[in-house]
């Protein structure tokens, strides 16, 4: 009995150690299990609240656009956004750099409290690719330096750009292309005493500039107004609509004549011309808006008017007029007129600021009227007009000759009677 007691218990023990390493193997499999999820699922959750990068210099990224302009140098000045971000910037390098590359990348910088892109005096930036500088309630860009936009999409709610001219330093711009948006495009900050040296050579702009940019240069891109625009007008150059979508882009100026040659004759044409009435005759204009006026040569335009003088004294006299011909050149100048607040002068003109066109004017020939019949005197009839006998021997001998003719057909005709008439008498 002792004996089955004793195998009895050491059953249970066996089971029990039993169970308890099958626990023990369940338990350091499961602290494994949590082990490994603890391992794989913490650091996702850990990364995915950590923030991303939003800018890269060569191979570094960093966590803000100013800390990698700050970590621009001269063998990599390039900024490149990786992705769409709300920040203020100024372009402050390190010392060495001079020049820093924006690359828009396709994404959005917003402005946060101030001005989305500040250029500080003596710093350079240029602005590539096809993102968005978007300013909100403040400027897209301040700009005391030099300032490169090739590319991109800039819109604010005010003044867009500005630039400044001090008595130390001045801003310089060159915009060849992009898109700009806001109800004023281009300003002047506070202090300053001058715009700078600014030019427009493209670009789409979809707002207004105003009047008083005395060094502002438009040379090329298309606008939505015309509005005070003419001045800045780079020489011979002007503002040709575009019948696609309502803009106005620059262009070279040129002249053109509907009739370039027109001719006048005797009554309503037949008058003295000045230059405008030439110009509305010969249908001379331009091809787009701009501060230029065509002028006819004073000179050709004189001695032109001098024919048409004669023409009409050789009507008044009843008199003849051989045809003349007289060319005239039109030219197209800047207006000598400065408009308060327009562009400064010495930016539009040149040595070779005007083009021009010539018109012929025809003044066909008049003859002179014949003279009108004299009335009869009164209580004298009109002598009757003697028929002009032929006087001539040739005449003459015509007549004979005929009377000849005329006494054989008599005779012939009395003869072919009296032989009708005898067979009627025998019968």
């Amino acid at each position: 009995m002792y004996k089955h007691e004793k195998q009895a218990v050491e059953r249970l023990q066996s089971n029990h150690i039993h169970m308890l390493s099958t626990l023990s193997t369940a338990i350091i499999a499961f602290s494994l299990i949590i082990s490994l999820s603890g391992t794989l699922l913490f650091p996702v959750m850990a990364f995915a609240d950590e923030p991303q990068p939003v800018a890269q210099v060569g191979n570094t990224t960093y966590m803000s656009v100013q800390d990698a302009i700050g970590h621009t140098s001269m063998k990599n000045n390039t900024v490149t956004l990786l992705t769409d971000t709300t920040e203020s910037v100024t372009v402050t390098p390190s010392k060495v750099v001079r020049g820093v590359t924006l690359e828009l990348n396709g994404h959005v910088l917003n402005a946060s409290n101030t001005t989305a892109i500040t250029v500080p005096a003596n710093m350079q930036l240029t602005i590539v690719g096809s993102g968005t500088v978007v300013g909100g309630d403040n400027p897209a860009i301040d700009c005391r330096g030099a300032l490169r936009i090739q590319g991109g999409n800039f819109t604010s709610n005010t003044t867009l750009m500005r630039f400044a001219e001090t008595g130390s330093t001045s801003a310089e711009a060159s915009i060849s292309a992009g898109t700009f948006t806001a109800p004023t495009l281009i300003g002047m900050l506070d202090d300053a005493e001058h715009l700078g040296h600014v030019s427009i050579r493209g670009g789409e702009y979809h707002g207004a500039i105003p009047a008083g940019l005395d060094t502002l240069v438009l040379m090329g891109g298309s606008f939505s107004t015309t509005e005070n625009l003419t001045p800045y007008l780079v020489d011979m150059a002007g503002l040709v609509p575009d019948s696609d979508d309502g803009m106005f882009n620059i262009s070279e100026l040129a002249i053109s004549s509907d009739y370039p040659t027109v001719e006048l004759e005797q009554g309503s044409t037949l008058q003295k011309l000045t230059n405008d009435s030439l110009l509305d005759l010969t249908r001379t204009k331009l091809n787009g808006i701009s501060d230029y006026r065509l002028v006819a040569d004073a000179e050709q335009l004189q001695a032109l008017n001098k024919q048409i003088e004669l023409a009409l004294q050789a009507v008044a006299k009843r008199k003849a007029f051989d045809a003349v011909s007289q060319t005239v050149t039109i030219t197209a100048t800047r207006d000598a007129e400065t408009v308060d607040g327009g562009a400064d002068p010495q930016f539009r003109t040149s040595g070779h600021d005007e083009i021009s066109t010539q018109v012929t004017v025809n003044i066909k020939s008049i003859a002179k009227p014949e003279e009108p019949a004299k009335p009869d005197e009164p209580g004298k009839p009109a002598e009757p007009k003697q028929l002009d006998m032929p006087r001539t021997g040739s005449a003459i001998q015509a007549l004979a000759v005929i009377s000849l003719l005329l006494m054989i057909a008599s005779a012939f005709c009395v003869y072919a009677t009296a032989h009708l008439r005898s067979p009627r008498l025998h019968n």
